[in-house]
């Protein structure tokens, strides 16, 4: 199955969005921090995601993105739609020229397969990942690493003024 690196960090970035709706508006730059993607990246996917009415900005101050809907109302398939990834299992793409420009033998049982995938994701919300507990466990120590380098930067900046 090819599922790139776009429709995964579009997910993630999606799924960590909504692990903090109940915070206000989520920057990019905290999904960057606690998720490892960079901020350029993110801009790029969100655009993607307002462009498909998945997430909407907050401008100003204490500004970012928030869902533009209920957890409950957002699949990971339209996610991952959103960014113009496929899910595809064939390897050559869905293009039918598998063996040497013309269908393999096997192209068949590959599109059905990406189309359960497709199906499948299509049926996870957000919501329903948001409520596993092995997600909350993970975003639980992501919050707390991200909250122990945001000290860690503070404490830093704090000595270096008294320093000068």
């Amino acid at each position: 199955m090819r599922l790139t690196t776009k429709g995964r960090y579009a997910v993630t970035a999606m799924l960590d969005l909504a692990l903090h709706t109940n915070s206000g508006p989520v920057s990019l730059s905290d999904i960057s921090q606690r998720q490892g993607i960079s901020l350029s990246y993110l801009e790029q996917l969100f655009a993607k995601l307002r462009k498909q009415s998945l997430v909407t900005s907050v401008r100003g101050p204490g500004g970012g993105y928030q869902l533009s809907r209920p957890n409950a109302d957002i699949f990971v398939a339209q996610i991952v739609d959103a960014v113009n990834e496929s899910i595809d299992a064939t390897g050559c793409k869905g293009q039918s020229d598998c063996q040497s420009g013309a269908t393999c033998l096997t192209h068949h049982l590959w599109c059905d397969l990406s189309d359960q995938i497709h199906d499948f994701l299509s049926h996870i919300s957000l919501e329903q990942l948001v409520l596993r507990q092995d997600v909350r466990t993970v975003a639980k120590r992501q919050d707390n690493d991200y909250q122990r380098s945001v000290k860690e930067a503070v404490k830093d900046k704090i000595d270096a003024e008294i320093v000068n």
